[in-house]
């Protein structure tokens, strides 16, 4: 006997079938903003979607590479019980040191 040949599934049902596309639909449903989506992305890996606001707020105003500097190192973190805590603990740590080495620039 042999067996029935069965059709390979495209990318997009296997998506649909795990509900992916639909949960990124409806979380992208007003964004209008690359800021947002990257506050909203920030807030999914940090299981912190109660202040998916605080996150769009800092993609907007702060720099990018200490927001992706910072959640590198949350996510690295191995006993991380709350990661949106050591994110925003990292976050402040890399503006204080920006801030004393531009303050040590100066006088010299």
């Amino acid at each position: 006997m042999t067996k029935p040949k069965r059709e390979p599934k495209s990318l997009k049902d296997l998506f649909m079938q795990n509900d992916i596309i639909a949960d990124r639909m409806n979380a992208a449903k007003y964004v209008t903003h690359e800021f947002q989506d990257y506050g909203y992305r920030l807030a999914v890996k940090l299981d912190d979607l109660e202040h998916k606001a605080l996150y769009i707020r800092l993609a907007k105003n702060e720099k990018r590479p200490y927001l992706d500097q910072a959640l590198s190192y949350t996510l690295d973190y191995p006993k991380a019980r709350n990661k949106a805590k050591i994110f925003m603990w990292k976050l402040g740590d890399l503006k204080r040191k920006l801030k004393t080495d531009n303050q040590d620039g100066k006088n010299k």
